[in-house]
């Protein structure tokens, strides 16, 4: 056992240090495309420990990795670097109790998002982040990746719904900032810094989350479009007319829902007729005296009056809702089951979506002819999940896997969006962030890197490439 071994062993006990050779299911990211070998993992209980563990690893210049739930598509939760320390959050998941007159509750950095919601039941509150990883994500990733999720458009990504932080600093201190307040501006605003930062600046260890009321009536309908124009215009009509009220605004294709009812058990098509885009619009209301029932009604029927609708569905009752978002939540599965995958997470503005979708089958045909397209996402803002199969009968995607990213992000930068919408970087995206975001961006970030974390040591290779003294390597090479 090396002596920064035997100090975490002593720290932390039998139950907080893992050794390498107990820690093989927390080592690969959850595409298995990324993870060296650690030296261990540590499970601190308290910030403290955090602290300490920070401080032991800064003292031996030995690299740490944040870890959640491990369910990041960008590989910034496992080892660069073997040898490296991976500090798992997963047994800090305490709660506090939701403070009702400020809308807001304060929770460790390892509580689990669907626990979080089912805690907040009894109270008639929600935290409105949903995604697919629900039950096992962690609050800690999802700040540092600045989740978004299905109801983003309404509520805001994670940076919105996060009011105080507690970080521990490269160095080991601590920085308590767990204000419960929406207003504070002596100074920068640090907490959101730390949104989005991947674990490279620092390591959330609480925050203070931002609440809603729960939701006392909700509709929900599953829409069949007849193209991408027709869904656009669905979304600007939905917007326009219930705009405060929409909770959920996603879209999925024919293809995705052929994978969806091929390869997962349980669904099945409510409408009668097929479409190649499908919308599923959901309102929610706090109040049980908004009319959601006729404002939905009217919208459909000024979609159906518009032809920009062709078919729908509303669901009457809690198990018709849950299994028309089934459809959606399936997609990534339903295609994960099929076979090889590509998935790239893009966002452009909501308004020119159509234009993106079709410029982009263009492209992806004519470097691999025959590859299969299942873009689903989030119309409200704009965000895409365009994830590839390989042609019908091809095993895999003939080393054109660099060529389709570079020329989605591409074309996703040239209509004013991104080509890291919600998923963020990581160790997957570098190269694409230094090929198509300005210099001067990049090298701000470098600053704020160097400043907050001189040694290079908290998850070096994410977000930025970094040489061993932890200072921005401008000679790496694009790995594209």
């Amino acid at each position: 056992m090396s002596d920064l071994s035997q100090e975490l062993f002593d720290l932390l006990g039998p139950k907080g240090w893992l050794s390498a050779h107990d820690s093989v299911g927390s080592v690969r990211d959850w595409l298995d495309r990324y993870g060296e070998p650690p030296l261990g993992i540590a499970r601190p209980a308290t910030t403290g420990e955090v602290a300490a563990v920070i401080g032991a690893c800064a003292r031996a210049g030995v690299p740490v990795v944040p870890q959640g739930g491990n369910t990041g598509l960008c590989g910034a939760a496992v080892c660069g670097r073997a040898g490296s320390v991976i500090v798992s959050l997963s047994r800090m998941n305490a709660m506090g109790k939701p403070d009702t007159a400020t809308g807001s509750m304060t929770v460790e950095a390892g509580v689990v998002l669907a626990a979080l919601h089912d805690a907040l039941e009894p109270h008639d509150l929600i935290f409105p982040l949903h995604l697919g990883a629900e039950g096992t994500a962690q609050i800690g990733g999802l700040i540092g990746t600045n989740a978004g999720g299905s109801h983003a458009a309404r509520y805001g990504m994670m940076q919105d719904l996060v009011l105080g932080l507690e970080v521990v600093l490269a160095d080991g201190s601590i920085w308590n900032g767990l204000r419960a307040v929406q207003k504070d501006n002596a100074g920068y605003q640090l907490r959101k810094l730390f949104c989005g930062g991947e674990g490279t600046l620092g390591i959330v260890t609480r925050a203070v989350l931002k609440l809603f009321p729960a939701p006392k009536v909700r509709e929900t309908a599953l829409l069949a479009v007849p193209d991408m124009d027709a869904l656009v215009a669905v979304g600007s009509l939905l917007r326009k007319e219930a705009g405060e009220f929409l909770g959920g605004l996603e879209f999925f294709s024919d293809f995705g829902l052929d994978l969806a009812l091929a390869n997962v058990e349980g669904l099945a098509m409510p409408l009668e007729s097929r479409a190649p885009w499908y919308l599923l619009v959901e309102m929610t209301a706090g109040s049980s005296k908004v009319p959601l029932s006729e404002i939905m009604q009217s919208c459909l029927e000024d979609g159906f009056g518009q032809g920009i609708v062709v078919d729908g569905a509303l669901a009457m009752s809690d198990t018709q809702r849950a299994a028309f978002w089934r459809l959606r939540e399936e997609q990534p599965e339903g295609q994960r089951l099929e076979g090889p995958q590509l998935k790239h997470d893009i966002s452009v503005p909501p308004g020119r979506l159509a234009e993106f979708i079709g410029e982009a089958g263009n492209l992806c045909q004519d470097i691999l002819g025959g590859v299969r397209i299942n873009a689903f996402g989030h119309l409200g803002d704009g965000n895409t999940h365009y994830n590839l199969s390989p042609p019908a009968g091809h095993p895999d995607f003939a080393d054109t896997a660099p060529a389709l990213a570079t020329a989605l992000a591409r074309l996703a930068t040239e209509l004013g969006g991104s080509f890291a919408a919600e998923h963020g970087l990581g160790r997957s995206k570098i190269a694409l962030a230094d090929a198509l975001r300005p210099a001067a961006e990049r090298a701000l970030m470098g600053r704020i890197k160097q400043a907050l974390d001189p040694q290079g040591l908290l998850n070096p290779g994410v977000v930025l490439a970094a040489n061993t003294s932890g200072t921005i390597d401008r000679n790496t090479p694009n790995l594209l």
